[in-house]
């Protein structure tokens, strides 16, 4: 028999490489002559550059940058084999980053991302893929650009820091000091939004009050983002109006206009570069899952984008789960046969967290312990 294992981290807990790792360990136990192949996966969000070094065989490349609040921080990403570079804009633009209290997308810029970007550059990378989501900001991707050298100007001249405060105040873009490296360059965007950069459903109304924004904040970014969509219109001759072009407060409007970025689906990136489809060829079954299933695991997770892949494939999908409620059902439709939580106890988060190793082997044991006794019942 043939096993896939490609399991997205369990928040906190578990890594999608150790969650491999012990269902093998668990696989052997109960079938000892069972092929394993074993696949670090994610979402195109937080664990990607971890995903796609492992499967990959790349290197994680540290990098002194500035934090949100332009404060040092220690970020790092991937590089992969073909000069090619994974970004995760969290490690230096993420909201985990800041205190609550410190949390204003005012004062935030994506600078640091744009430092990791530059850094990527000169270490030689020309394919850049930036995975969002998690940000602090919404000062729409100035912050990145004038790391890369491009400069915002007010109506006097004078060089804005690019903040969520500065957007109202940018009357000229000045694209002459761009970095050559970037404009040389192919970048992907890797977005599983498609919110506009303005309006109701846009970057500030929508995720700026989860960043700290009050009420008032909101409208004021807000008329600011409006003010910026017209300057940048004038200086690239398109309108800031497609689809994900509100993704990361505005970072994705930036990169698609100044840097030519195109922009797929996390996931759907994520498997074809780990080979999801390769290693499912001949395989019996596949076990996949995350920290909590839920109705939004239906939407771009790594659950149902690993099920929709073995559905096509034929290949039964069982989801091991650090929890679920009754909106992961949603999953059976997509490809999921079996869900099993890890949790079989009752007690609270902390205790559930604090035990998650142990859990999920147990998990894991179940799982194929149950294709043991099937096995047997069919001779």
């Amino acid at each position: 028999m043939k096993f896939v294992f490609a399991s997205d981290t369990l928040k906190g807990t578990i890594s999608s490489t150790r969650a491999a790792s012990i269902l093998e360990e668990e696989a052997m136990r109960v079938f000892p002559r069972v092929e394993c192949a074993r696949l670090a996966v994610a979402d195109g969000g937080e664990g990607t550059v971890d995903a796609v070094v492992a499967s990959l065989g790349g290197t994680r490349i540290e990098a002194s940058v500035a934090d949100p609040l332009g404060r040092p921080v220690e970020a790092s990403y991937g590089m992969l084999p073909g000069n090619r570079a994974v970004i995760e804009m969290a490690a230096a633009s993420g909201l985990p980053l800041l205190m609550h209290a410190e949390r204003n997308p005012a004062l935030t810029s994506t600078y640091g991302t744009g430092q990791l970007v530059f850094h990527a550059l000169h270490n030689g990378a020309t394919e850049v893929t930036l995975a969002i989501g998690g940000s602090a900001t919404n000062d729409g991707g100035m912050g990145a650009m004038r790391a890369l050298g491009v400069r915002f100007l007010d109506s006097t001249g004078g060089e804005l820091e690019g903040t969520g405060a500065d957007l109202g105040r940018v009357g000229r873009i000045d694209l002459s000091g761009l970095d050559p490296l970037a404009t040389r360059a192919s970048f992907r965007l890797l977005c599983d939004v498609d919110n506009p950069l303005l309006g109701p459903r846009g970057a500030t109304r929508v995720f700026a009050p989860q960043k700290g924004a009050t009420p008032q904040q909101v409208e004021g970014l807000e008329r600011g983002m409006e003010s910026y969509a017209r300057v940048l219109e004038r200086t690239f001759g398109r309108a800031a109006d497609q689809p994900g072009d509100g993704a990361a407060g505005g970072l994705g409007v930036a990169v698609r206009l100044f840097l030519g970025a195109t922009s797929v689906r996390g996931i759907d990136w994520v498997l074809d570069v780990v080979g999801l489809d390769q290693a499912l060829l001949g395989a019996d079954l596949c076990v996949t899952g995350e920290g909590h299933a839920d109705a939004q695991s239906a939407h771009g997770k790594v659950v149902s984008g690993v099920a929709s892949h073995c559905k096509r494939a034929g290949v039964p999908c069982v989801a091991v789960v650090g929890g679920m409620d009754s909106g992961a059902l949603g999953l059976v439709d997509l490809g999921v046969d079996v869900l099993v939580p890890t949790v079989i106890d009752c007690g609270d988060v902390a205790e559930a967290l604090a035990h998650a190793e142990r859990n999920y082997r147990l998990a894991a044991a179940r799982v194929f312990s149950l294709m043991a006794l099937g096995q047997r019942l069919s001779d």
